[in-house]
């Protein structure tokens, strides 16, 4: 549980990456989610869910991925508070992030700085967003250059042999 902590404090202490959390972490979250389901308080429930949650949405395994985001999208529609409603939105844009959805991804981080518009974690994935964005556009001109470059200089020098 320590190692959840401490990976939870060195993201909201800074930094523009986002964390990752390992197959342990998630491990010891799904176990305290079954231990309070043996009668805790809602409270406490909730909190565990949360924290597996966020755990789920941070993993590098895609199904564990899905499966954080299956979880929030279910818990979303009972959330009355706006805080825990931007929470959970923003580990839903994380989610979406890690699944290279960036358009579902920037959408969901509008409606967190919506209810926050100074929350800089959110601010933080909404650039690194639009920097992937940017980059994988670069990357794609560059491929498609490349690639009409190569056409031209085949069909230059076929034109060339003819002659």
């Amino acid at each position: 549980m320590n190692q959840f902590f401490e990976s939870v404090n060195s993201f909201f202490s800074g930094g523009d990456q986002l964390p990752w959390c390992s197959r342990d972490i998630i491990a010891g979250c799904e176990k305290e989610v079954s231990e309070a389901a043996n009668g805790a308080s809602d409270e406490a429930k909730g909190e565990s869910i949360m924290r597996l949650s966020w755990a789920l949405v941070h993993s590098r395994q895609p199904e564990d991925v899905n499966r954080g985001i299956a979880m929030l999208e279910a818990s979303l529609v009972s959330t009355n508070s706006p805080l825990q409603k931007r929470e959970k939105i923003y580990l839903l844009a994380v989610g979406y992030y890690r699944n290279s959805d960036f358009s579902r991804s920037r959408m969901l981080l509008e409606q967190c700085l919506e209810i926050a518009p100074d929350w800089r974690q959110a601010l933080t994935l909404k650039k690194a967003i639009e920097d992937r964005v940017t980059k994988d556009g670069v990357i794609g001109i560059g491929i498609s250059a490349t690639a009409v470059g190569l056409i031209a200089g085949g069909f230059a020098a076929a034109l060339m042999r003819r002659h």
